[in-house]
């Protein structure tokens, strides 16, 4: 039993009122000795933080994360897993006996192969292939564990994206974010635990892809803006000086102490907590933001002052975007943010898929490649986990539009098989998990389940996912739900 849990059963069952005088509260006292926690009820609730930095369950290779969440499913047959056997099959349909099975979104299984355009070479010592749409990334080929293999239950996005992020397809779970720093807490002061950067196109699954879910609410991501205040109301309103500021949250946790010496209710410390972080974010975020503080060689590395191309300005997307937040993610675990989840959107092309995945890879394979250049360089890449992926991948058939002009092809989601990397924080690169057919349309060696990839994630950082729970409504709930299991092939 912990502090928190006493004080609400305290509340709940008027456990005082109902002891029996002076032996009832000696005997309970004693208790309470036994368990160390007599000293702990005279703890004020200053003392009391959600984010404090916890310990792992055991040694951990990574202290951080960046998830750069490729929302929309970047196509693999394109980008990662070339299948030259697929130009044998051009423009034919594949038989029944391959595509019995097959459940898809929108094209039926008799849709007709359409072989990728696209030229791959091989890179580095480990001679990893990666199409001519990477080359920035693929210089990285050395540092990088590649997963051809991945495979996940959902074959929609906004259930893909949430199975993705939250190990679960419902609304209302906890993101990954949210579950590790619920796990070991936050080694920043000044900046939340969790942090979210988005670029591109609105995603499918929106906020609740770094919700809270039933965990306390400071846990939850925190989206940074990319205009004005970092955070909404970040600033004091016109007139509210810094000391009047002060005086104000002094109050407002005075009376939350009050509060919570009755109830002990954690939302509590969470919003006390909340008030002060916000308190010293005024401060630390303008700072963080300020990129003016990088050499010229580093922004120039990431690309941020890049010219946008033709096709991300017609679609009124700010290209530099994600180079920006690519930096700022290097910035925010610097600065010891846990979790940053940095998500470009979208690459649901399901028409124009040669125009539209260039354009993506335009925005974001100079930003990835100089991430991880420069954590190494910083030697921060040895513990922090660089995960790249989207909820699941593209198929092998074409789909086709029945409007517009030019090539209007595209390809469905294929949730079967698809690629994804990491690299970094424990992970073993240079080399290539698991292997597809010659089609790209099942796998055939080493599958990894979504839950497996979680449960590497957690392994990494020091948390066992089936220890790693939150009791809700009666049940314990974990990320990986009740599957999942460490792939210890991906680790050093």
């Amino acid at each position: 039993m912990n502090l928190q849990e006493f004080k609400q059963i305290q509340t709940r069952r008027h456990f005082l009122e109902r002891c029996a005088g002076g032996l009832g509260m000696a005997a309970l006292w004693n208790l309470l000795a036994q368990e160390g926690l007599a000293g702990r009820l005279q703890t004020e609730l200053a003392q009391v933080n959600p984010l404090h930095p916890r310990a792992p369950h055991f040694p951990a290779t990574a202290k951080n994360v960046i998830f750069l969440f490729m929302a929309g499913a970047p196509s693999q047959v394109d980008l990662f897993d070339p299948k030259p056997e697929l130009k044998k099959w051009e423009g034919l349909p594949l038989p029944p006996s391959m595509t019995k099975d097959l459940k898809l979104a929108f094209i039926k299984p008799t849709a007709e192969i359409w072989a990728s355009q696209r030229e791959f070479r091989r890179y580095g010592e480990c001679g990893m292939e990666f199409s001519d749409l990477l080359p920035y990334t693929a210089k990285c080929a050395d540092d990088i564990c590649m997963i051809r293999s991945m495979y996940t239950d959902q074959f929609n996005h906004h259930p893909g994206q949430l199975m993705f992020s939250c190990g679960a397809p419902l609304a209302g779970r906890p993101a990954m974010g949210s579950w590790i720093t619920y796990g070991l807490g936050s080694e920043s002061q000044n900046l939340p635990g969790f942090v979210v950067l988005s670029s591109g196109d609105p995603t499918h699954s929106g906020s609740k892809a770094w919700s809270n879910g039933f965990l306390p609410s400071s846990y939850q991501g925190v989206p940074f803006r990319s205009g004005g205040d970092p955070v909404l109301y970040l600033s004091n309103p016109e007139g509210i000086s810094e000391n009047s500021q002060r005086a104000r949250l002094d109050a407002l946790r005075d009376l939350n102490q009050e509060r919570f010496a009755d109830a002990g209710d954690i939302e509590i410390a969470s919003r006390i907590a909340s008030y002060e972080l916000a308190f010293r974010m005024q401060s630390a975020a303008p700072e963080l933001l300020d990129l003016s503080q990088e050499p010229q060689e580093i922004q120039n590395l990431y690309g941020v002052n890049n010219q946008p191309d033709s096709y991300a300005t017609a679609r009124k997307t700010n290209s530099n975007q994600f180079a920006i937040n690519c930096l700022l993610a290097r910035r925010m675990v610097e600065r010891g943010v846990r979790f940053v989840q940095v998500t470009h959107s979208s690459w649901d092309d399901h028409t124009e898929l040669n125009k539209r995945l260039k354009s993506n890879c335009e925005m974001t394979d100079q930003p990835t490649a100089a991430l991880l250049k420069d954590l190494k360089q910083r030697g921060l890449l040895e513990d922090t986990l660089v995960i790249w992926g989207g909820e699941f991948g593209r198929t092998p058939m074409v789909e086709r539009s029945k409007v517009g002009a030019g090539d209007t092809r595209g390809r469905d989601h294929h949730p079967f098989a698809f690629t994804l990397w990491m690299a970094g924080g424990g992970i073993r690169g240079g080399q290539i998990v698991g292997q597809t057919d010659e089609l790209g349309l099942n796998i055939q060696k080493d599958k990894i389940h979504v839950h497996d990839l979680h449960a590497t994630i957690l392994h990494c950082l020091g948390l066992d996912h089936e220890q790693l729970t939150y009791r809700y409504q009666g049940r314990d709930f974990r990320l990986t739900d009740v599957a999942g299991k460490v792939v210890h092939q991906l680790l050093v």
